[in-house]
Parts: structure tokens; C-alpha cells; sequence
């Protein structure tokens, strides 16, 4: 058995540098549990501080704080709604020094050098060319994910999607009331390039994981037997494109074959 790394630590047996952009996903589940098992109590706040430390003042960090209740006619408030995306999340969006940005379905918490630029951007799409996933793309981001595979939290890939305009997708709008930041309401519209169910489309990520570790845009490190994934965001854009554009996106999606 290797020897356990604190989870403090954990950041300094990756390849995140001073000024990087990093995005996070995560089920801290495993986390926790090793954390624990080897005497220590898993502090979320204390290792996203490691993560800070790490990517230093000029850094950016996010984190998905995404939340679909939108979708269904549900009132989305700035302030209140909480992340459907994980435990580490909630906490990055209750901290002081960071701020969500405006999507009501699709949000970020973000700490660091770009953070008011995030918080100023008033995207309709969710994956448009002026929404975070484009910043994260023209930024030469990584994406970390932590006790989780891509196929589970690779959100950018709908980035692509849309950027590419597959047809197996199409854009939708969504509309309901929003409390902003400020505790004003009202009524707004926001779209979304939605898979095509009627066609059967399902989302299958990991024939293109795998591809993005065969071309090393996707590197997995196991620490305290958690699988990190860190995803090289710019070309992992044309590891995805090239799928789309010469193998019909068949790494990206299947259809779902209905039942007789």
C-alpha cells in the first residue's frame, strides 16, 4: 500500500502551477473516507485554501454550482440556490471570497485574477462563445476532477457540442423568474443545447476519456486510492472537435435503442 498523503498535500502531487486556471469537479466521498480512516477529518474549506495557495493571487479558481431546477419552472435566487454538483461546491458558494456567476442553470463560484470578470458576463446560452465554458476553453484552463471520471462531471464537452453545432443537439429556452444578486425579480429566458431525446440520444463520455488519455490531454494520478483526472481544456476542444468533424461524434454520444 502507498503511503498516505494528507489531504492538504494533496495539490502538490499534481501539475497545477502558480497562475493557473483551474476548474474543479468532485465527489469527495472516497476523500473523506481515507481522510478519515488514516486520522484526519476532512476540512473542505481547508482544502480548497490548499488548492488557493497553490494557483496563488494571479489564479483563477472555479467550481461547477450548477443547478437545473430552472429547467422546470422553479425560481432561481442568486443568493439562496444552492449547487446540485456536490458537497465542496455548496461550500465554495457560501465563502466570502467567492463569487457565482449569473447562469441560472449553469453557475460557477470563482475565486481569484479573473473572478469580477466571470461575475460581469450575462450569457443567455449555457455554452455559447461569451459564456465561462468559453473562458475556460481561451484560457487554457485544466479541469481536476476528483473521485469521479469525466463521463460524470465533463461538462465542457457540451461546449464543444454547441460550438460545433452537432445535430444531435438543439438549442432550447428556458424561461422563469430570477431573483438577482441584489434581490430583484424578474422574468428572464435562458437556452440550453439540449441532447435530441426523441432520437434517443444518450450522453456517453468514455470512449472520448479514453481518448483524451491516449493523446495525453487527460492524465489520471491515484492518491489515497482516489482516481484525480487533470484535463488539459484547450486541447481537449480539439480532441473533441476532431471526433465530431471526422467520427461523427460516435466517442461522444449513443442512441438508446427502445425496447420492443
Amino acid at each position: 500500500m502507498s503511503e498516505y498523503v494528507s489531504y492538504l498535500k494533496i495539490v502538490d502531487h499534481l501539475d497545477i502551477q502558480e497562475g493557473d486556471t483551474v476548474l474543479i469537479g468532485s465527489d469527495i466521498t472516497l476523500l473523506a473516507f481515507y481522510a478519515m480512516r488514516n486520522g484526519e477529518k476532512l476540512d473542505l474549506n481547508l482544502f480548497i485554501n490548499s488548492m488557493i495557495k497553490k494557483i496563488g493571487q494571479s489564479g483563477t479558481l472555479l467550481f461547477p454550482t450548477f443547478n437545473w431546477d430552472f429547467c422546470s419552472g422553479k425560481v432561481f435566487d442568486y443568493n439562496k440556490t444552492p449547487s446540485e454538483t456536490g458537497a465542496l461546491t455548496n461550500v465554495a458558494l457560501k465563502r466570502n471570497d467567492f463569487t457565482r456567476t449569473k447562469h441560472p442553470i449553469y453557475s460557477f463560484a470563482v475565486w481569484g485574477n479573473d473572478q469580477n470578470m466571470l461575475f460581469e458576463m450575462d450569457n443567455k446560452s449555457s455554452f455559447g462563445p461569451d459564456s465561462p465554458f468559453a473562458y475556460l476553453h481561451h484560457n487554457k484552463a485544466k479541469m481536476l476532477t476528483i473521485g469521479q471520471g469525466p463521463q460524470y462531471s465533463f461538462t465542457f464537452g457540451h461546449y464543444v457540442e454547441e460550438s460545433e453545432k452537432v445535430s444531435y443537439r438543439y438549442m432550447k429556452d428556458f424561461t422563469g423568474d430570477y431573483i438577482d444578486h441584489k434581490g430583484n425579480i424578474d422574468q428572464r429566458t435562458y437556452s440550453m443545447y439540449v441532447r435530441d431525446i426523441k432520437k434517443g440520444v444518450v450522453t456517453n463520455l468514455n470512449p472520448i476519456r479514453e481518448e483524451m488519455g491516449k493523446k495525453g490531454v487527460s492524465t489520471l494520478k491515484q492518491i489515497n486510492n482516489v482516481n484525480f483526472y487533470l484535463i488539459d481544456l484547450y486541447n481537449a476542444y480539439s480532441v473533441i472537435q476532431d471526433d465530431i468533424q471526422n467520427n461523427q461524434a460516435k466517442k461522444l454520444y449513443i442512441i438508446e435503442k427502445k425496447q420492443a
